[in-house]
């Protein structure tokens, strides 16, 4: 199977050839792909082997929950300061953000870019973690309940510090 790692013009063959001037790692996203699918399909063996079942329906407020939980850990995976340590090794840092947060770029060729990109993206991350909850709320809704309604409070409580430093700037 032909797949570059380096998609520069002069070593770029079969179907990605043309597909870009700049490197594009096209070789790491579809190995990342192919890692969050076994996840789900893994995922999805061990609740079946274990007698879970996904739930006839979910309800809203779990939803909700789920969809602020979601939100809050991809932003704590993908801008938090502390946790740049897990992203060191596939990023570049740029700059403080404010909040808490970092601004930093992905770094590297083929997979070790594929990986920087996905973790300084919360958009991108956001698949993955609701995919996470998702499993997880099979497998243990009690405990995936209380930790999603933790995350839900702190995005609650961020939502609530911004508001407050927006009306000390205003008064």
């Amino acid at each position: 199977m032909d797949v570059p790692t380096n998609l520069d013009p002069p070593t770029a063959r079969g179907p990605f050839s043309g597909y870009s001037i700049e490197h594009r790692p096209l070789a790491g996203y579809a190995i990342l792909t192919a890692a969050f699918g076994a996840g789900v399909a893994g995922t999805s063996a061990v609740a079946r082997a274990a007698g879970r079942e996904p739930p006839e329906r979910v309800r809203a407020g779990d939803v909700v929950m789920l969809g602020l939980a979601t939100h809050k850990l991809s932003r704590l995976i993908a801008k938090d300061r502390v946790t740049s340590f897990m992203r060191a090794p596939f990023t570049r840092y740029q700059e403080a953000s404010g909040q808490g947060e970092v601004e930093e770029e992905p770094r590297g060729r083929g997979l070790r870019l594929a990986v920087g990109e996905l973790l300084v993206c919360p958009y991108c991350l956001g698949q993955w973690v609701s995919a996470g909850l998702a499993a997880s709320f099979v497998l243990a809704p009690r405990a995936t309940r209380l930790v999603a309604a933790s995350y839900t409070a702190q995005t609650i409580a961020d939502f609530l510090q911004l508001a407050y430093l927006a009306g000390e700037k205003r008064a």
